[in-house]
């Protein structure tokens, strides 16, 4: 999800890769659906393991983000060229069990704060900041929550 956020609200600026530490070798089915209910285009994306972009042959990243709560947890990989790296907690939604219904909804909401993140990053004034405020402001937008987000988690 995240790779298309940034190529679409980054277009011209960035460009996104996502990789996972264990990827499943294909994207989850409900990832699909919501960037298709968001009109996403989907036929190019891939399940990546993050090995793929810490290599000499990787593309040259600014900043990785890590967007999983349990990647938190997880040693990463040297990223070539010492990148800016924050940490956007967001659950997983592919962990969520239950009917349908409550694992689209646990997509949705990990879209939306996705999108929410992304939207803050991608318009930073990123000239006038220096290395360590850029540090501090990616940090605080993995912190942010889109308004009303908490009320929808106790609804």
């Amino acid at each position: 999800m995240a790779e298309c956020l940034i190529n679409r609200y980054g277009a011209g600026k960035f460009t996104g890769y996502s990789a996972g530490s264990e990827p499943k070798g294909e994207i989850h089915p409900l990832t699909l659906w919501i960037l298709q209910q968001n009109n996403y285009p989907t036929d190019e994306l891939r399940s990546k393991d993050w090995s793929e972009f810490s290599g000499a042959d990787a593309p040259s990243m600014d900043f990785v983000f890590t967007v999983c709560d349990s990647a938190a947890a997880e040693t990463c990989p040297i990223w070539p060229g010492h990148p800016t790296t924050a940490h956007w907690g967001t659950p997983d939604p592919a962990a969520v069990e239950g009917p349908d219904m409550q694992k689209r909804a646990a997509f949705r909401e990990a879209f939306s704060e996705l999108e929410h993140r992304v939207s803050i990053f991608v318009n930073l004034p990123f000239d006038s900041l220096d290395r360590l405020e850029l540090k501090l402001r990616l940090d605080e937008i993995g912190r942010s929550r889109q308004a009303g987000h908490d009320a929808d988690r106790a609804s």
